[in-house]
């Protein structure tokens, strides 16, 4: 029997077969941990970060807090639209949120 992480793993490689972001539409990945909640925008032709935001805390106040600190931190850097990256983790609660409010802060995905 597969553990949790295991199935989490496959999860992710088979979304990131999909998903890629460029220099023109980054990748806009989401982590999620036991203690915080993290976003970043990736460009994946040149593997790099363009930025990176994180908060402590895993409740809906802080995925709140991320998706509007990410949107604002992207736009003044000039990037609008970006392909979202759930990373093996469920479209649901707290990803679901950042996504949300990420859209609502002016992203485009």
């Amino acid at each position: 029997m597969k553990t949790r992480k295991e199935m989490r793993a496959k999860r992710k490689l088979a979304s990131r077969i999909l998903v890629h972001g460029s220099t023109a539409r980054p990748r806009l990945a989401v982590y999620r941990s036991n203690t915080r909640l993290a976003a970043q925008l990736i460009d994946d032709d040149s593997k790099t970060t363009l930025l990176m935001a994180s908060v402590k805390g895993k409740n809906t106040e802080a995925a709140i807090a991320l998706g509007k600190e990410i949107a604002e931190k992207a736009k003044a850097k000039h990037i609008n639209t970006v392909v979202f990256d759930r990373a093996g983790f469920r479209y649901h609660g707290v990803v679901k949120t950042i996504a949300d409010t990420a859209r609502a802060g002016g992203l485009v995905f």
